[in-house]
């Protein structure tokens, strides 16, 4: 893990890093590490980030840039280890939509299919409810568990959904903050190192993603959602994880409900044997619209 020096002895500035992204020059490897430890420890004043996330919004990040901005937002904290399991691990992300509830049937039926799936999972986005809010409709559930508690759990029911611990990508939860606030929560290479930086945290082999395509979806159009899949791929496999995008429609509300007790519930029918989830999408729209990886 990289640690960041103090302001004072610090071996770059963060004016020059904004100067040159502002202008379209490329960050090093270790501008990028100092500059991810250092703000994470709260030794980058608040603008300057804001001024260098702007910069990033407008210029962009390479290949190489982006890959080392997940890396060292990774290494700003713990990483999770399931190599003592039995079984392959696999897990799952979704942009998320109103009534996207896929997480709720699709973790049970992974397992039972001999794999483990350790889903950490969100908070709702916008109008949405996120994975937590709705099983939390459910009395006594708990959103929180301890490393110790997620892999007895994975070893003995093979899948576990929970929210992610304070100590994973600590420099995801205070950057995700600044860029709601400052407009650029919709640059492709901060959503992708967000998304990605906790999932690979997470240490898992396998990953697929869920990119929602559509009118109620974060990408409205399908060349921004390939756009964001195709970057979120590219950062899984430079990592070693067996990494695929799926782009499926938003364009209608998913499912024949929407509400946190109320998908609950649905997903529980669907587990159940009964209506599927995809009931009411009619036949001429495909729900997956395609696939990356």
């Amino acid at each position: 893990m990289t640690t960041a020096t103090s302001p004072s002895h610090a071996p770059f500035h963060a004016v020059d890093l904004i100067r040159t992204k502002r202008d379209g020059g490329e960050l090093s490897d270790a501008q990028i590490d100092w500059v991810i430890a250092a703000y994470t420890a709260h030794e980058i004043a608040e603008e300057q980030m804001s001024a260098l996330a702007m910069a990033v919004f407008f210029r962009g990040l390479s290949g190489r840039e982006l890959n080392r901005w997940t890396q060292a937002m990774i290494n700003s904290g713990e990483r999770l280890d399931f190599s003592s399991l039995s079984k392959p691990t696999a897990d799952k992300h979704s942009t998320g939509g109103v009534g996207d509830k896929i997480t709720l049937p699709l973790a049970p039926l992974v397992a039972a299919c001999g794999v483990a799936v350790p889903q950490l999972s969100g908070r709702g986005l916008g109008h949405t409810g996120g994975t937590l809010d709705k099983l939390e409709s459910i009395p006594g559930w708990r959103a929180s568990v301890t490393n110790e508690e997620m892999l007895r759990q994975l070893a003995e029911v093979g899948a576990v959904i929970c929210a992610a611990g304070a100590g994973l990508v600590p420099a995801d939860k205070k950057l995700y903050a600044l860029r709601d606030v400052t407009g650029t929560v919709e640059s492709i290479p901060l959503i992708a190192s967000s998304i990605m930086s906790k999932k690979l945290a997470t240490g898992t082999a396998a990953l697929v993603l869920d990119v929602k395509v559509g009118s109620g979806a974060f990408m409205k159009t399908l060349e921004s959602a390939s756009e964001l899949a195709q970057t979120m791929v590219d950062l899984g496999q430079a990592a070693g994880v067996r990494t695929m995008a799926l782009l499926t429609d938003m364009s209608s509300p998913l499912g024949l409900t929407a509400g946190n007790a109320l998908e609950v519930e649905e997903s529980i029918e669907v587990l159940a044997g009964g209506y599927a989830i995809g009931d009411t999408v009619p036949e001429e729209r495909p729900l997956i619209l395609d696939r990356i990886g």
